[in-house]
Parts: structure tokens; C-alpha cells; sequence
């Protein structure tokens, strides 16, 4: 019988299944999605299943349906190494983006997280914007976030780096690592105690793969070399997977992102962007968009230098993009968003024509 608390179980997942009240099942964790299908891990040990008829017509959207990480529900078949997923138990974390494409709808990357690595390579692939972006994506998920900046033996100036990541992911922990030298590795094992849930996120080409293996003591996900003129990857892991590290960690690993859409809600911005938030404490008006209105003190600090014009910038997009998806999802929301920013505009113009004396 395979011990399930190597994965994670807990009391409070054991009660999530009696809840469910199907004594015919078994509790069991996602820990691989291949091909529409399903790998868990059960006291049967692993088992290949599939989800349930009612269980699929049920789910308004892929995002209810198992996801690496997961807790089922599992009527078993252990002599076939197979079984039915009954019931999806409820998720503590989930790491939701938008799915790539046009389609207004969730895509569930990793559920019941504690941390999630958001890697930056250090390399030509050195980005803050998708840094901001992916940690309002992280922030949402209930996880705590984790920005590891890989590729430190390509950077020249690895302070700098470390300290413009601090400025950008405020409220998270910032680490320089080396796959290839190991340069803080033995700090990014310390943040991996046993029995944590955590995943790893990023762009193609940020050394995902290679620092997986590093951690695993074996190559276990396959590698390629970046392209020499952009330094980018060609996803080489194309599903994803978890993996129990040697001291007893749980480790996602997930294929690189091209496309980081964010799903998720004011908050979640407003936690990634926490420094632009405090500032916006200061401004005349609670309803201020830090665009044309008077007595704005976010534009304040960004014309006295205290605050970065593009960190500005990034989090009024986030907010668009969160604000469209929305209206999208919600024609109600649509109206309300419509009928604020009528509203800041009449502001505004009476405020001028006071200004004005008429």
C-alpha cells in the first residue's frame, strides 16, 4: 500500500473525502495529465483513470475538472491500474490563468499549492513586465510566490538583477540561482520543506526542466538548448507533472508559457502591485484611475521619480486586461465599468470648469 502522506494527505483532505460520502471510492492526487487522461497516486499505488459521465457534464468549464495536484474522488480497479474519477474534492489553492486563444474561459495550471517559483532567466530572456504579470497570476491562486531568477552564471551584474526583481515582486521572496554551477540551490531547498505542494512557472527557455532535474538528482525531464538568437525554449515539457523531490517535496513542473493572461480579480493586481496601491492611499479621489484627474498622487510620485512610469504602466494594463475579461465573462460588470468611467470623466470636466470659474 503506498503511503498517500509522501503526497500530501492530511486530515483535512481525509475529511474532504468522507464529506463526499462515497464509501465505494478512494482518495487519490493528481500528479500527471496526459492526453485527456489522468495519473493519480492512491493507496493502490498509481493508477491511470478517467473522469466520470456526470462528472464531465457537470463542469461548466475545463477548470472543473482534475488538475495536477488535485484531490479525487477514485472508484478503483487496482488489478487493471485503472479506475473512474467520481468526484473532484474541493481545491484549498489554484493556479488559474486565462486559457490561451481567444476563449474567455479559466485554464487550471496546479491546484492545492503552497508556493509557487515564478522564474526569470537571467539571461536574454530578462523580462520585469512578465514578472509582474505572473505574480498577480500567483497572488490570485492563494499560493505564496517564490521569483527565482535562473541562469545567474549569464549575468554579469546578479545584484542589480536581484534588486530590480525585489522592487517588482513586492511581498515575495527573491532568489539567484545556477542549474550549472549551483549557485543557490542549496538556499532554494531550504524554502522546499518536506511535505510542501510547490510549482514551477515560466516562459519557455527560463531552465524549468534543467533545474528540476538539478533538484531531482536525475534527468527526469528532458532538456534542449535555447535558440541562439532570442534565447527563448521550444517547450520541451509539454504536460504537466509532480514530483516527489529526494527530502520529501512536492514539485509541479509545467510547460513553459508563451501566453500569460491573467484570471483573476482587482485584488490579485492590487497584491502584485502593492507599492502603486499604498501610493494610491494619497490621491484626491477614491475612484482615481491615475490618468487625467487632478491630485493624483501615484502620477505624483512617478513625475518626482519615486515611482517607475512603466511599473505604472504595467499595472494600469493588468487592471484593463482584468477589467475586459470581466465585461466579457459579465455583461452586468460591463455596464458597471462603463457607467464608472462615465462617471470619472464628469468628475474631471466639472473639476476643470470649477477650475475655470464657469
Amino acid at each position: 500500500m503506498t503511503d498517500l502522506s509522501l503526497w500530501g494527505f492530511s486530515p483535512r483532505t481525509a475529511d474532504a473525502h468522507a464529506a463526499l460520502g462515497l464509501p465505494d471510492t478512494v482518495p487519490a492526487r493528481v500528479v500527471a495529465a496526459p492526453g485527456g487522461r489522468w495519473r493519480v497516486v492512491s493507496a493502490f499505488g498509481d493508477l491511470l483513470v478517467e473522469p466520470a459521465g456526470r462528472l464531465r457534464f457537470d463542469a461548466a468549464d475545463a477548470a472543473d475538472l482534475p488538475s495536477v495536484g488535485d484531490w479525487v474522488a477514485v472508484a478503483a480497479r487496482p488489478d487493471e491500474g485503472r479506475g473512474t474519477v467520481v468526484a473532484l474534492l474541493p481545491r484549498a489553492s489554484a493556479l488559474v490563468r486565462k486559457a490561451a486563444g481567444r476563449a474567455v474561459a479559466p485554464q487550471v495550471l496546479a491546484a492545492n499549492l503552497d508556493l509557487v517559483l515564478v522564474a526569470c532567466g537571467l539571461d536574454l530572456d530578462w523580462n520585469p513586465a512578465r514578472l509582474e504579470r505572473l505574480l498577480a497570476v500567483v497572488w490570485e491562486s492563494g499560493a505564496q510566490p517564490l521569483v527565482v531568477l535562473t541562469k545567474a552564471d549569464a549575468c554579469a551584474d546578479v545584484a542589480a538583477r536581484v534588486e530590480e526583481a525585489r522592487r517588482v515582486a513586492v511581498g515575495a521572496d527573491v532568489l539567484a540561482v545556477s542549474a550549472q554551477d549551483g549557485r543557490g540551490l542549496d538556499a532554494l531547498r531550504d524554502a522546499l520543506p518536506p511535505a510542501t505542494t510547490a510549482a514551477l512557472l515560466g516562459s519557455s527557455g527560463v531552465g524549468k526542466s534543467t533545474l528540476v532535474n538539478r533538484l531531482l538528482g536525475a534527468a527526469a525531464q528532458a532538456t534542449t538548448d535555447v535558440r541562439a538568437h532570442d534565447h527563448r525554449g521550444r517547450h520541451t515539457t509539454t504536460t504537466r507533472e509532480m514530483f516527489r523531490l529526494p527530502w520529501g517535496a512536492l514539485l509541479v513542473d509545467t510547460p513553459g508559457l508563451r501566453e500569460v493572461a491573467v484570471w483573476t480579480d482587482g485584488d490579485a493586481v492590487d497584491a502584485a502591485f502593492a507599492d502603486v496601491v499604498a501610493l494610491a492611499q494619497g490621491c484626491r479621489f477614491r475612484d482615481c484611475a491615475h490618468g487625467p484627474e487632478p491630485g493624483c498622487a501615484v502620477r505624483a510620485a512617478v513625475a518626482a521619480g519615486s515611482l517607475d512610469a512603466s511599473r505604472l504602466e504595467d499595472y494600469l494594463r493588468l487592471g484593463r486586461e482584468q477589467a475586459w475579461l470581466a465585461r466579457k465573462a459579465d455583461p452586468v460588470a460591463a455596464r458597471a465599468e462603463r457607467d464608472r468611467w462615465k462617471a470619472i470623466h464628469r468628475s474631471a470636466r466639472e473639476h476643470m470648469r470649477a477650475k475655470r470659474g464657469e
